[in-house]
């Protein structure tokens, strides 16, 4: 579990320090808003048994709202 989670954080950081040009602030609220509605999703689906479908809604939810704060 322990190797999959760093594989998977190391993908990620991959894929947003690969970019070409900085990220705009819209980027960057959606990036941030993602990565806290997951965090966020998988600490409350956890009590209920549902961590992965959870973490899914969190961060989709906090992507959007993330992108929606950052454009303004």
């Amino acid at each position: 579990m322990r190797r999959a989670t760093t594989i998977l954080v190391l993908a990620v950081l991959g894929l947003t320090a690969g970019c070409d040009r900085p990220m705009t602030s819209g980027e960057k609220g959606a990036a941030v808003g993602a990565a806290a509605g997951t965090g966020i999703g998988l600490v409350t689906g956890g009590s209920f048994g549902q961590v992965v479908g959870a973490g899914l809604i969190g961060g989709a939810v906090g992507y959007l709202g993330g992108s929606a704060v950052g454009d303004k």
